[in-house]
């Protein structure tokens, strides 16, 4: 049986106040996520890592925190970065390269190379998101015997609520595993606890990136029941 990663992306949503809100409904909740072969990780804004950790903790639940961005610098004068070695003291996981950050700041691979490169060297897993297989290139990537997510998110699949096939992202996903040594590749756009079965359901998909659905603890907890 495979492991099966849920990562909720809470992208810039939620407040500290919202955020105990979450915890507490999913810790009220009847709904057990404690199955063997699932890893669920939750990747908050970085004002709310320390929160995000402390409740974990306080409701011994089996969630990982992790990040949203880390910085292609170490420590230093970098005004308004955030660095590995800062992140790594709180999570475990890197969201690097989502769309959003390759359209609306500018990223591209060379700079998602830099950043990969700082999660390997904080002991941190990159989440690295692609929307095509021109994204992805093991040259890119020093992956050898380093720990590595992959997601594919199609453009026309983040937030319209129009997912893409099952069987096609299954294929990209076959694809990016032979370039990447079988990395795990997670599928994401519009995920629900409706349809995140037909995915996870799939041969080469490990597991799912989930945005506006994981805001609301229930139906996140629907998805982490039903992956």
């Amino acid at each position: 049986m495979k492991k099966v990663f849920i990562v909720a992306n809470w992208k810039s949503n939620k407040t500290i106040l919202q955020t105990e809100e979450w915890f507490q409904a999913i810790n009220n909740s009847p709904v057990t996520f404690y199955q063997e072969k699932k890893e669920v990780i939750v990747c908050s804004p970085f004002t709310l890592l320390p929160k995000v950790k402390e409740l974990i903790v306080n409701c011994k639940l089996s969630i990982v925190v992790g990040a949203q961005n880390i910085s292609p610098f170490g420590e230093g004068a970098y005004t308004g970065e955030v660095n590995g070695r800062q992140i790594k003291e709180l999570a475990d996981y890197v969201i690097v390269g989502h769309s959003e950050r390759r359209t609306n700041f500018y990223e591209n691979n060379n700079l998602i190379a830099q950043k990969i490169d700082k999660c390997f060297k904080n002991k941190l897993v990159p989440i690295l998101c692609i929307s095509n297989l021109d994204q992805v290139q093991g040259s890119m990537f020093n992956v050898n015997k380093q720990e590595m997510l992959v997601t594919y998110e199609p453009l026309s699949a983040i937030g319209t609520g129009n997912p893409d096939t099952p069987e096609n992202a299954d294929s990209i996903a076959l694809k990016i595993k032979k370039e990447l040594k079988d990395t795990p590749v997670l599928y994401g756009g519009s995920v629900t606890s409706k349809n995140v079965k037909d995915f996870t359901s799939m041969p080469n998909i490990d597991g799912v990136l989930v945005g506006g659905a994981s805001l609301d603890p229930l139906e996140f907890l629907k998805i982490i029941k039903n992956a």
